[in-house]
C-alpha cells in the first residue's frame, strides 16, 4: 500500500470510530448528562486522532513540497494541496468549538456554495449556482447547517455521481426556503438511496441535520438518469423576522 493508502485507510478507520461514538449519542436511552459526557469525548477523539492525523500529513507534506526543486512544475499544485489541508484543518476546529462555519459568514450562502468546488480543488467548469427571488437574511443557528448540507450535497455529486453537469438552486420564496443540488449523473442506486452506503454517512447526516433543523429533505434518483437532493425550510424557521437583504 503507497503513501497515500496508508494516510486515507488511516484517516477512515478514525473517522469510523468517531462516527460510531456520534451513533451511541443519539440513543434516546442516554441521559442529559450522559449526552454530554459523551459528546465531549467525541470532541477530544476527532482532535487527538482525526485533526491531529491531518496535521501531521500536512507537515510531512509540507516538507517534501519545500524538498522539490524551485522550478519544479509539481510545486505549485502541491502548495495547493497544502492550503487545502490548512483550511480543512481550520474548518475542523472551528466546528469541534461549535462555532459557525466561515464560509458563511464571510459571505451570501449563494457565494459560499460556489466557491466549494475552487476550495476542494475540484473543477469548476461543470458547477453552477443559480439564485432565484430576492435574498433575505436567513437566521444565525440556522446557516451553517444548510450551508453543510448543501456542501455535502455537492461533494457527493463530484465524488459518485459522474456528471457532466451539477447545478444547485437557491429559491428564496414566501413560504420557505428551497435549495436542490442535481446532477446528470449515474444516478443512486435504490438500495443505497434507502439504506445508505454501508461505511459512509452523507446521505444519514443530510438527513439528520434537516431534522434538527426542522427541514424536510427530499432525495430523488434514477439509474442512469442523475439525482436531485432538495431542502426545504419553512419560511418561520429560515428568515430572521423582517428580514431583507442582507447575510443570507
Amino acid at each position: 500500500m503507497g503513501f497515500n493508502g496508508l494516510v486515507f485507510a488511516e484517516m477512515k478507520h478514525e473517522a469510523t470510530r468517531c462516527a460510531n461514538g456520534f451513533a451511541r449519542i443519539a440513543d434516546p436511552r442516554s441521559t442529559r448528562n450522559d449526552w454530554r459526557s459523551e459528546r465531549t469525548r467525541i470532541a477530544q477523539d476527532l482532535h487527538d486522532t482525526l485533526l491531529q492525523g491531518f496535521f501531521a500529513v500536512s507537515m510531512q507534506l509540507q516538507a517534501a513540497v519545500n524538498d522539490l526543486p524551485g522550478d519544479s512544475a509539481m510545486k505549485p499544485r502541491f502548495n495547493g494541496i497544502v492550503r487545502l489541508m490548512d483550511r480543512v484543518l481550520e474548518e475542523g476546529r472551528l466546528t469541534i468549538q461549535g462555532l459557525r462555519s466561515p464560509q458563511v459568514d464571510a459571505a451570501s450562502l449563494g457565494h459560499a456554495l460556489a466557491g466549494i468546488p475552487a476550495e476542494l480543488g475540484l473543477p469548476p467548469d461543470r458547477f453552477r449556482v443559480v439564485v432565484e427571488g430576492r435574498p433575505r437574511e436567513l437566521k444565525s443557528g440556522l446557516r451553517s447547517e444548510v450551508y453543510r448540507i448543501g456542501r455535502e450535497a455537492i461533494v457527493n455529486a463530484y465524488r459518485h455521481s459522474q456528471a457532466e453537469h451539477i447545478e444547485t438552486q437557491i429559491e428564496y420564496r414566501s413560504a420557505e426556503l428551497r435549495i436542490a443540488v442535481r446532477d446528470n449523473g449515474c444516478g443512486i442506486d435504490p438500495q443505497q438511496l434507502r439504506w445508505g452506503r454501508s461505511g459512509h454517512w452523507g446521505l444519514q447526516g443530510m438527513r439528520e441535520r434537516a431534522d434538527r433543523i426542522g427541514a424536510r429533505l427530499r432525495v430523488l434518483s434514477r439509474l442512469a438518469f442523475g439525482t436531485e437532493v432538495e431542502l426545504s425550510v419553512p419560511a418561520r424557521l429560515a428568515f430572521q423576522q423582517g428580514g431583507g437583504r442582507g447575510a443570507c
